[in-house]
């Protein structure tokens, strides 16, 4: 399996300046990410999708605040404000981002009882979304990721890839984190540790 893949994660307009879950910088990265899609065989974008009232909103849960952690069936779960709903501009991909060429759109998060940080699994770690199928069936065997967040989103799947078979690599200078209590650190030690490429 000699292909290579660039995966574009969750570069949506919720996640940059002025978005409801801004990750600081999220916008920088538009035009090294162009430049990568230009450049890269095959392309695949990720879309955070979530329904109105998602269990992951800290909305959905009286007297909890964004950013705080709780137990759901699969395990802790962070609360985030709402963002990326279904339709909505939040849930776009940022204007600049040079989108159609990608093959494939993975949106994740749109089960309301469950939330998906990874591009390949649910959180809880079961429910594939179908892309390890479809890069395996494509001949697809390299996968580097670029996009938001370094620390949840990215660092998941980069995690993922590796434990479906896939030599991952992620193109740090085209992410950014958002860096909950030390959570960027925590996770490029994850991901080196795990046999990820951090470039």
């Amino acid at each position: 399996m000699a292909g290579e893949a660039l995966i574009v994660i969750d570069l949506q307009n919720d996640f940059c300046p002025g978005g409801a879950l801004a990750v600081a910088g999220g916008d920088e990265i538009v035009p090294l990410v162009n430049d990568l899609i230009r450049h890269a065989d095959h392309v695949v974008m990720t879309q955070d999708w979530h329904p109105a009232g998602h269990s992951s909103f800290a909305s959905s849960h009286p007297g909890k605040q964004a950013f705080e952690t709780i137990d759901m069936p699969y395990g802790p779960q962070t609360l985030w404000p709402d963002h990326c709903i279904q339709g909505s501009a939040g849930s776009d991909f940022h204007s600049g981002l040079a989108w159609t060429k990608a093959e494939l759109v993975i949106r994740k998060g749109f089960r309301p009882a469950i939330d998906s940080y990874s591009a390949f699994f649910e959180n809880d770690h079961r429910t594939p979304t179908g892309l390890a199928g479809y890069l395996r069936e494509r001949g697809i065997g390299a996968v580097t990721f670029a996009g938001l967040a370094t620390d949840f989103c990215v660092a998941y799947s980069a995690l993922d890839a590796v434990d479906q078979g896939f030599d991952a690599t992620v193109r740090l200078d085209a992410c950014r984190g958002i860096d909950l209590n030390g959570s960027v650190e925590t996770m490029l030690k994850r991901m080196r540790e795990t046999g990820v490429r951090l470039v």
